[in-house]
């Protein structure tokens, strides 16, 4: 291997947890193949649930599709396909929150498992010139962890900034076939993080106000339906002119809706006894103003969602 393309393959195996190496033993090899290998996995879906309800601000659909997807996936001992989720909203609406609350219910040790893998463009991806090297990496990046675990779950953050064509190296891991490459992968997670949407979502859900309509009327079909234009047909997305939409391998796609003041007051509310903090209605109220919202004159919708909410709260204590 050429010493540019050693550095690039090293530079994406960094990420590696430690024991990384051993996903090509025969062990590992075994393990992947066989059904009941769950290196640590163990559903709790009433706890994700309760934490969901109690923890997460604003989000009725994100509750609803999530809940439903992992039902259905974990309903028998061996799914049809790996579960393939795809979350899209703004920023600090909760979507990178809902990720490491799956995870953490799912995994022991949550995203500091070794079976959960995270991947960033401007990270691991980050020169366009070096695209087919990526994908080679990433193929057998992947391959080799399922390989040492067909319960693994991928993370890949901002999609929106991802060089397009590159993640449809990953899509025989996304169908229903029972072995690519020798690896078992159908138990696998795949979770799709992205900003990309979020401008339609907004908008759609002003339009909803303007029509003297709640947000939490704005139906799946809807959001999915703007979501599919802003992403899958931006020629600067990740997903565009993707096998893995054409051949709709995505199972669940989750909009994450703008935030109104009230629901940044539940987060701060949530933060201030996360810290151990006392909640004073005064300090809720003076973070949650501190906050920008849109449009510029109605003032309807955290600009920044609950993203800031935690660093602001300092300045009161």
């Amino acid at each position: 291997m050429a010493p540019a393309a050693l550095a690039l393959a090293v530079a994406l195996l960094g990420a590696a947890p430690p024991g990384a190496a051993a996903a090509w033993d025969l062990r590992a090899l075994r393990c992947g193949l066989s059904a009941d290998c769950e290196c640590g996995f163990g559903t709790d879906l009433r706890g994700l649930e309760c934490d969901l309800a109690l923890s997460l601000v604003g989000q009725p659909l994100v509750r609803q599709q999530l809940m439903k997807g992992l039902q259905q996936f974990l309903h028998g001992p061996s799914p049809a396909k790996p579960l393939v989720l795809s979350f899209h909203g703004s920023t600090g609406t909760g979507k990178t929150y809902v990720s490491s609350m799956l995870v953490r219910h799912l995994f022991q040790g949550g995203l500091g498992s070794p079976y959960v893998h995270h991947f960033s463009p401007i990270v691991h991806f980050p020169h366009a010139e070096h695209i087919e090297q990526y994908k080679e990496n990433l193929k057998r990046w992947i391959q080799g962890n399922l390989t040492s675990c067909g319960r693994s779950a991928f993370l890949f953050d901002e999609m929106d900034k991802m060089h397009p064509g590159l993640i449809d190296v990953i899509m025989p891991f996304l169908g229903p076939s029972w072995v690519v490459y020798g690896t078992n992968y159908r138990k696998a997670i795949f979770i799709f993080i992205s900003n990309a949407g979020g401008e339609q979502i907004n908008e759609m859900t002003l339009d909803l106000w303007r029509a003297h309509r709640d947000r939490e009327e704005i139906s799946l079909q809807d959001a999915e339906s703007a979501i599919s234009k802003a992403v899958f047909e931006n020629p600067q997305s990740g997903f565009w002119k993707s096998g893995i939409i054409n051949e709709h391998l995505i199972d669940f796609v989750v909009p994450f809706l703008p935030l109104k003041r009230h629901h940044v007051k539940q987060c701060v509310v949530n933060e201030l006894i996360q810290q151990g903090l006392e909640v004073r209605q005064d300090v809720v109220q003076e973070v949650a103003d501190s906050i920008p919202y849109f449009p510029e004159e109605e003032k309807l919708f955290s600009s920044t969602g609950c993203k800031t909410v935690a660093s602001r709260i300092s300045f009161f204590f």
